[in-house]
């Protein structure tokens, strides 16, 4: 975790009325690391990704990407980061070779013909090249959305739930795919999953969230250590059951919600 840091997040809060969705949060990730978000749904994990995306604005705060605030949300940054999640279609009426053609421009891609036929191979996308996109199954969908979140070989990749819908396979070539792509290209993650084998194998620190705070940090070792249990699920289970489970600090930690 010495890499120099390319996400960092300061005292980020989001308010939607009176209710504080993320109260708090503070958090770096290195170049070339994986930093995971864990939470019960509503704990703030989706919301923090939107706005790393600049897709809602802080209600107080800082987020700098790549060395830029990203309240200008400028545009060399955007460049230079993507997002796979189930939860955003690619348009429908697109064949998949059409969508990427269309992202990989988007994003200013230089060798668009080389970095398609790559991604067409490496992610196993012959048989459905030429499908339109709502055609595709739910594990297809997922597929070629990764393919679309590496189309520009991101430096900062962020991920919600990028092995939903997948047999488990599939989901497993893909977490080495992942990590392969991160050893060779220093791409930093930032992932949120509900996984747990997923975050014990790509995790370099994990951040546990409730309520919209962070509620303790470390890595997945470290974590199963602390609460005692046998894997990280176990040690999910004991926080979402249990708000009192969560342990002091140690004194050669930060307290958790401090700034990394």
């Amino acid at each position: 975790m010495s890499s120099p840091a390319v996400i960092r997040v300061d005292r980020l809060v989001k308010r939607f009325g009176s209710l504080a969705a993320v109260d708090g949060v503070d958090f770096v990730v290195p170049r070339g690391c994986t930093c995971a978000l864990l939470g019960a749904n509503g704990a703030g994990k989706t919301t923090t990704i939107s706005m790393l995306l600049g897709l809602l604005l802080p209600s107080e705060g800082r987020i700098e990407m790549l060395g830029r605030d990203m309240r200008r949300r400028p545009p060399e940054v955007l460049e230079r980061i993507n997002f796979s999640s189930p939860y955003v279609d690619l348009p429908r009426r697109l064949t998949v070779e059409q969508n990427l053609r269309f992202f990989a421009r988007l994003y200013g891609v230089g060798d668009l013909r080389g970095r398609l036929a790559e991604l067409r191979r490496d992610l196993e996308l012959e048989a459905l090249w030429k499908k339109r996109t709502g055609q595709l199954s739910a594990g297809q969908k997922t597929r070629v959305s990764l393919a679309k979140a590496l189309i520009n070989r991101p430096e900062v990749l962020l991920l919600d739930e990028p092995t939903a819908s997948l047999d488990p396979d599939t989901a497993d070539w893909l977490r080495g795919y992942l990590e392969r792509e991160q050893a060779a290209h220093g791409t930093a993650i930032l992932l949120a999953s509900h996984n747990m084998a997923e975050v014990e194998r790509l995790a370099h620190e994990v951040l546990m969230m409730r309520a919209g705070k962070i509620t303790d940090r470390g890595t997945p070792a470290e974590l199963i250590r602390r609460y005692g249990r046998a894997n990280l699920e176990e040690v999910f289970l004991d926080i979402a059951r249990n708000p009192a489970a969560t342990p002091a600090p140690s004194p050669d930690r930060p307290p958790a919600g401090a700034a990394a």
